[in-house]
């Protein structure tokens, strides 16, 4: 990647100057304006004033001692001593040529030294049908587990599960008070969503009654009462059942599915530790764990005896730190459970666990049009599966009123699952994931702007320029995939398209960093535009002679591939035509 060869040559120039350069390489960066070159490098104002020079002379300096003459066509020093770079169009054309060689990676190799990632992401109650406030979670997850494998990681994907505790309490109890056992027999989901639903709004209308009776069903339940455990073994097959169909329809796998009953026989030895190293300690009858500057105590077994999240938490990492043996742990949820993992990575601290590196990715809430949380009219969550059907419903509305290639009946309900599905995913992974987003069908299946569509149209638009020459792909690169063939840069567009296909890399780097897939989807508009603009004012299958035509071929091909490859990491696919 261009960019970690220039930070390179310049930490060799740097070091020179200080031990320490790490502070100064990230200040070597794209160029905001072609008139200052390719890339620019701003560290000869910080790193002067350290030394206590003028930043021109040090900017001077750095280049005297910076050996890029093969891969630059100019270097120079402008304003208070930025230095700006230019590139070889030659250079740029080997890049070009390194990628086609190796095109299925893009030419990006594995990272030097992988890591061992747990991803946890998803994790629903497995009481309730899936609902909006799941697609974050596990988009997210999926999204970086793509990226994070691409890039040569290995990761273990784990859904924790909601399958156990209180929501099973009020399922249990539902279930031998209010089940209407016909509806039961022909609609088992539905009517165990709907009993869950009941005693829910009992609970919350303040019935202590139906409150102590879900409580005794759900100890009854933990205790292996055999009545409760026979209900509880009926009813989750139903509910995952329908969890699966939703994975499925995003495409979506897990490596283990390990939800909070797998762990609940490990609770009581978990809390009997944390007592005697002294970690936990009673307070009002209940455990907690007290953290320094802070009156919120992490609960683990509450006064009933019964255990709380917090619990589960430490015990799955106990697991996964004894069975996976993991340098980094992601957990993807809600900035709502902010305080419970920052008390959750603190106890693991204090339980010696320092080999291993923790992160709550965060996100922040999907809400309707008129800014509060997404609801349907009657004020229910909207569950996830009626939000695809819909999204596909109205993408199948937009492909067949735009069809001009005639797509059979089949295509065309491919086409549009791909764009329905794909404009959900799209929609969530392109916004700041600590942002709370607007969730809007018309904006997200939109043939223009910032869209999944929009970046499916594209890849569709370059794949019709080859059916059009009725070239095909793999044979055309094998043909310009020759020891002689140097791809030509002449236009300013074809070299901008150029040098925007050679940053997928640092994208993809840029995504992993700080766990933000949006520098990802950021990207691939990028691409696309310059693609556009490409597409516009150079010719290709009517280029003046075969060396450009080729050469504008090659950049289509290098343009579809990224961009292919780019919606597959985000979890989305490409269509051929559209």
């Amino acid at each position: 990647m261009i960019l970690d060869l220039l930070r390179s040559r310049f930490e060799l120039a740097v070091s020179e100057f200080v031990d320490d350069v790490s502070e100064y390489i990230d200040l070597v960066r794209y160029s905001q304006d072609v008139r200052f070159g390719d890339y620019q490098a701003n560290i000869a104002m910080p790193l002067a004033k350290r030394l206590s020079r003028k930043p021109r002379e040090v900017a001077d300096e750095i280049i005297s001692r910076l050996r890029i003459d093969d891969i630059c066509d100019s270097v120079e020093v402008a304003g208070a001593g930025f230095i700006n770079i230019v590139l070889r169009d030659s250079f740029l054309a080997e890049c070009l040529c390194k990628v086609l060689a190796d095109v299925d990676r893009m030419g990006i190799e594995a990272v030097k030294k992988p890591k061992k990632f747990v991803v946890d992401y998803s994790g629903p109650n497995v009481a309730k049908p899936m609902h909006v406030g799941h697609l974050r979670s596990t988009v997210l997850g999926n999204a970086l587990t793509n990226i994070l494998r691409f890039r040569g990681h290995s990761v273990v994907t784990d859904n924790h599960l909601g399958d156990w505790g209180t929501q099973f309490g009020m399922i249990i109890f539902g279930y031998k008070n209010y089940l209407d056992a016909d509806l039961y027999c022909r609609q088992p989901v539905e009517e165990l969503s709907r009993i869950y639903r009941f005693v829910r709004g009992k609970i919350d209308a303040g019935d202590q009654e139906v409150a102590a009776n879900v409580l005794a069903e759900t100890a009854k339940l933990h205790d292996g009462n055999a009545d409760n455990l026979k209900i509880w073994h009926e009813v989750m097959p139903y509910s995952m059942n329908e969890i699966d169909l939703i994975y499925r329809r995003l495409g979506i796998t897990f490596d283990y599915t390990l939800g909070e009953s797998f762990y609940h026989p490990m609770l009581s030895e978990v809390v009997d530790d944390l007592i005697g190293r002294g970690i936990a300690r009673e307070t009002d009858g209940a455990i907690g764990i007290f953290f320094d500057g802070s009156d919120t105590p992490m609960l683990i077994r509450k006064k009933d005896g019964a255990y709380l999240y917090g619990t589960t938490d430490i015990a799955t990492i106990l697991y996964r730190m004894r069975e996976f043996k993991p340098d980094v742990i992601l957990y993807l949820t809600d900035f709502r459970q902010s305080l419970h993992f920052e008390q959750l990575f603190k106890t693991a601290r204090m339980m010696g666990i320092n080999e291993v590196e923790f992160a709550h990715v965060k996100f922040g809430a999907v809400l309707g049009e008129d800014g509060k949380p997404f609801k349907t009219r009657s004020g229910d969550t909207v569950g996830l599966n009626g939000l695809l059907d819909e999204a596909e419903k109205r993408a199948l509305e937009i492909v067949k009123s735009n069809d001009r290639s005639k797509l059979s009946d089949d295509n065309c309900n491919e086409v549009a699952k791909s764009i329905g599905i794909g404009g959900i995913i799209y929609a969530d992974l392109s916004q700041n994931r600590e942002s709370d987003y607007i969730f809007s069908y018309d904006k997200m299946l939109a043939m223009n702007g910032n869209t999944a569509a929009y970046m499916q149209y594209a890849y569709a638009r370059v794949r019709s320029i080859f059916a059009k020459g009725n070239i095909d792909v793999k044979k055309f690169r094998k043909e310009v995939g020759t020891d002689g063939f140097k791809p030509e840069l002449k236009a300013d567009a074809e070299r901008m398209l150029a040098k925007e296909i050679l940053k997928f890399g640092d994208a993809i780097d840029f995504a992993i960093k700080d766990y933000r897939p949006n520098l990802l989807t950021a990207y691939l508009f990028e691409l696309a535009n310059k693609y556009s603009t490409f597409f516009e004012q150079c010719p290709v299958l009517r280029a003046e002679n075969e060396l450009t035509r080729n050469s504008r071929l090659l950049l289509c091909d290098l343009t579809a591939t990224t961009l292919k490859k780019g919606l597959e990491l985000l979890g989305i696919k490409t269509v051929e035509r559209m």
